[in-house]
């Protein structure tokens, strides 16, 4: 059986939701790494390669499509990628889907859902 915690990524500029996102999914037994803006994310995983990325569409320097678009191109399409968007970004919603986020949630997120669609998605990459 593997040992290790799947590991996340959030990027997310929002302090309070980076805050409650990265304790939830840390509670869940998740290592969970953040960062607070596009430019972080980028920074973050071109030094180390996480299970799965959870991004906000909305960030400064780097939107959430450019860290799909990263974790496409240099990671590659194993690392599941989660967007979370505001109200009114369906079409940044419907890009990120056409280029292969493999979800999304809308903001406020609900812990909850976000940890069951988390767990659904590992689930189907192990089986």
């Amino acid at each position: 059986m593997n040992t290790k915690s799947p590991s996340i990524l959030i990027a997310e500029d929002e302090a309070l939701t980076l805050k409650v996102l990265s304790y939830r999914l840390q509670k869940e037994g998740f290592e969970v790494q953040t960062a607070s803006d596009g430019r972080q994310a980028l920074a973050v995983l071109s030094q180390s390669k996480p299970d799965m990325v959870l991004t906000d569409l909305l960030m400064p320097h780097h939107t959430g499509l450019e860290v799909l678009s990263y974790v496409k191109e240099h990671l590659g399409d194993e690392i599941p990628v989660l967007v979370l968007s505001g109200m009114g970004q369906e079409e940044a919603v419907a890009e990120a889907l056409k280029r292969g986020a493999a979800g999304y949630l809308e903001k406020p997120v609900n812990p909850n859902e976000l940890i069951s669609l988390i767990r659904k998605i590992f689930q189907e990459e192990l089986s």
